[in-house]
């Protein structure tokens, strides 16, 4: 346990220093200082890092440098966090906190909201593409895949599934599923692809960490559906009962808490085994089994 938390804090250690190092004011951006303040303010914000800590993991356990990553896991957390600064908005979940912290949108405005997860979202492309650790195609291989986790194939057309079910009343869990594995599992799924990527992997090992993280990803969005319900809004750092008050079908509106536990338990073993091409990645294994009891 004491490796596994000694490796998630280095790992962690080293996304923080990433992102300060990729935003960071700069002589000739003096007249964008707000914009950049606003990025910042929500890129350091906290948050698990959940998504560049499986960039970097996947790439170790395939024996890479994991700091030859550090481009494709910054620009991953950049394009999370610009999904919830836009998801904040008044337009979107209307939610005035994030992370225990006034949403960016009340510390900025919304217009300076909008514009700062939009530099968010194309900042990650330029950090890949400028990436000395990484060949040529590398490069292509994880713009490619990012760019369609993150587009209408992806986390945006998870975005609007998710908001035109809340017009509906025949939501089921082969639609949750689907919703899930755009809106929250292209994200992670991606994560995990670019760390083996970076470490030089073939397509059997990269569909085997894409599969992976799909999985991760349901489970963890209906640990989400749970906590919503169980948890407070101090221990979460935003409100909760948000899902019933939107509306929402979740795991726990369709099936009560306990049997969604019970599918979130049965997701995660098969997220685990996904994992055996990849050897006893003892890291891997209980990361995954930590966001399983995650309490926030």
């Amino acid at each position: 346990m004491s490796n596994f938390k000694e490796q998630f804090s280095e790992y962690i250690k080293f996304t923080e220093g990433n992102l300060k190092k990729y935003n960071a004011h700069s002589d000739s951006m003096t007249a964008q200082k707000n914009l950049i303040d606003a990025m910042n303010y929500s890129l350091e914000a906290g948050g698990k890092r959940i998504r560049p800590v499986l960039v970097y993991a996947f790439c170790s356990a395939l024996g890479g440098d994991y700091r030859k990553a550090c481009a494709p896991a910054a620009a991953i957390e950049m394009i999370h966090t610009f999904s919830l600064i836009h998801d904040d908005l008044p337009a979107m979940d209307n939610d005035d906190f994030r992370r225990g912290k006034p949403s960016c949108h009340k510390a900025f405005g919304e217009a300076m909201a909008i514009l700062a997860g939009d530099a968010l979202s194309v900042l990650p492309f330029e950090l890949i593409a400028n990436a000395e650790e990484l060949s040529s195609g590398q490069k292509v291989k994880i713009i490619s895949c990012l760019a369609r986790a993150v587009g209408r194939e992806g986390m945006i057309g998870g975005q609007v599934i998710d908001m035109e079910n809340e017009e509906r009343s025949d939501v089921d869990e082969a639609n949750l599923r689907n919703m899930y594995r755009h809106k929250t599992g292209q994200l992670i799924a991606v994560s995990c692809m670019m760390g083996c990527i970076c470490a030089g992997a073939d397509d059997k090992k990269i569909q085997a960490a894409a599969d992976y993280g799909f999985k991760l990803g349901l489970a963890f969005q209906i640990i989400d559906d749970i906590l919503d319900v169980t948890s407070t809004t101090e221990e979460l750092g935003k409100p909760v009962g948000s899902d019933v008050e939107e509306n929402k079908t979740t795991f726990v509106t369709l099936y009560g808490v306990e049997k969604a536990q019970e599918i979130a338990n049965a997701v995660t073993d098969e997220a685990l085994g996904c994992l055996e091409i990849f050897g006893s990645d003892g890291f891997l294994t209980e990361l995954t089994e930590t966001l399983l009891k995650r309490k926030n």
